[in-house]
């Protein structure tokens, strides 16, 4: 598929579905980063609300066995930057050679893009993207930081305080049938109420809800 016309057809799904999830957007990264990336969605203090990594499998376990992402020069670029950097414009220290490291498994160019958060408690977003065969293009580097400017401004909702409920309780390992006997409700609600917090948080699963939900200081 040309290029254009691809983006046309994610533009289109984009305005056609409210909720945008991480995952629905993999395809589109992928046509650009052919050898994988990783992003990360409103970073609080401790982790992103969500996050998707599809770097080769091998070269993420190296990475998370030897702690490599504090000395990550990409990484530490995100924490006090913003905007868009090509790998071979970075001028991190990088005494690990952890660069060395992702050219080892394939992904020889890359770029880095973080989003600034915004609002009372600013929370960024950041991508790191690969290719095995060339730099990114320019416009290659717009596309990519307007697919993840769409997640990032996508924020969930909040939630009542019967929808803050459930998944507080889901969080705790509590199971249907104790959380509707708790409530004094039916399974049937206690269901309802887990999915209508997954949809205000855009989140798929009622435990996924229960997680943005914890990030965001709501449980």
């Amino acid at each position: 598929m040309p290029r254009d016309c691809y983006f046309m057809v994610c533009r289109i799904t984009m305005e056609q579905h409210k909720l945008m999830h991480l995952s629905d957007m993999k395809e589109a990264f992928l046509q650009i980063a052919q050898a994988g990336f990783y992003v990360a969605l409103r970073l609080g203090f401790y982790s992103p609300e969500d996050e998707l990594n599809t770097f080769p499998e091998q070269f993420v376990e190296l990475y998370t066995a030897r702690g490599l992402a504090l000395q990550d020069p990409l990484m530490r670029w995100t924490f006090t930057n913003h905007g868009a950097l090509r790998w071979s414009a970075v001028d991190q220290p990088d005494p690990l050679g952890v660069i060395a490291r992702y050219r080892q498994y394939g992904m020889r160019y890359g770029a880095t893009i973080c989003l600034a958060g915004r609002g009372p408690v600013p929370k960024k977003s950041f991508g790191i993207f690969a290719r095995a065969d060339r730099e990114f293009s320019d416009a290659e580097i717009v596309d990519l930081r307007e697919l993840l400017t769409t997640l990032h401004v996508n924020e969930p909702q909040s939630l009542t305080e019967s929808q803050v409920e459930v998944p507080r309780m889901l969080s705790t390992g509590m199971r249907y049938k104790q959380m509707a006997y708790a409530l004094g409700i039916s399974e049937s609600a206690v269901k309802a109420r887990l999915k209508g917090a997954a949809q205000r948080m855009n989140a798929k699963t009622a435990a996924q809800a229960a997680s943005v939900a914890a990030s965001r200081g709501i449980l």
